[in-house]
């Protein structure tokens, strides 16, 4: 079995780390704040208006020289040419999100140049009934794309990703825990490694997580504006439970 992996999220606009939650920035921080050392991997997410600034450029930069460990990108991608860019800057991995339902050649693309290993497919979700069904929601969760999850996450999956990332906005920056409903029903129809964020806000939420699905890794942001717990201690609580873990 392969061991479960700890991923950190984290979400810059203009330049400046902000909360998911209501978008809040959080100036106690600094690019320094987190146990780089400890991580599994990095995400790093841009909701700027104006994309590919200069500062979100030098951000990639400095993760990708400073910490040693799978370095994914996101925000806005609509071409090639933005992969080239952001791999130019040290990327390892690139995600793609609603522009990809829109244009999914574009995955095709993608992963014929850089192999299907580069590409992570985030799946936005909203809960749209009281009979659990959820809709993909596009431009930073403000519209309705009126796809399923599934029929989305297998679709991107035929034209190339490589792993899919669950995220149910209405949970991110919650701290109450992770959707296990949403993240199930979705990762159990998928053949590939899946990723899930939104709502940790405990290590015990990453716990019920591994232990109740079959999610790859758990990704995490807004619990470390709130801790200055280490991510040694999330794996070491990890470990005594049972969990196989990366070091």
């Amino acid at each position: 079995m392969l061991k479960k992996r700890i991923i950190i999220t984290l979400t810059f606009l203009d330049g400046v780390l902000f909360r998911t939650k209501n978008f809040k920035p959080d100036y106690r921080y600094t690019k320094n704040f987190i146990d780089l050392w400890s991580i599994d991997e990095l995400i790093l997410i841009d909701i700027s208006e104006k994309k590919f600034s200069k500062n979100f450029l030098e951000l990639i930069s400095f993760f990708s020289t400073n910490c040693f460990v799978p370095l994914s990108v996101g925000g806005g991608i609509k071409q090639v040419g933005d992969v080239d860019l952001f791999f130019k800057y040290g990327a390892d991995k690139i995600i793609l999100s609603s522009n990809a339902i829109k244009e999914p050649k574009l995955i095709k693309e993608i992963s014929h140049k850089y192999g299907n290993q580069s590409i992570i497919q985030s799946l936005d979700c909203k809960k749209i009934t009281q009979e659990n069904k959820y809709t993909v929601m596009g431009s930073s969760g403000k519209v309705d794309l009126l796809v399923d999850p599934i029929k989305f996450g297998l679709m991107a999956l035929s034209y190339g990703v490589g792993e899919i990332l669950i995220n149910h906005i209405d949970y991110d920056g919650s701290l109450l825990g992770y959707d296990l409903n949403l993240i199930n029903s979705v990762s159990e129809k998928l053949d590939c490694p899946t990723l899930a964020l939104g709502g940790a806000g405990s290590w015990q939420h990453i716990l019920d997580l591994f232990l109740k699905t079959n999610i790859s890794a758990a990704c995490t942001q807004n619990i470390f504006h709130f801790t200055e717990e280490s991510i040694l201690s999330a794996k070491k609580f990890l470990k005594n439970s049972n969990i196989k873990i990366r070091n």
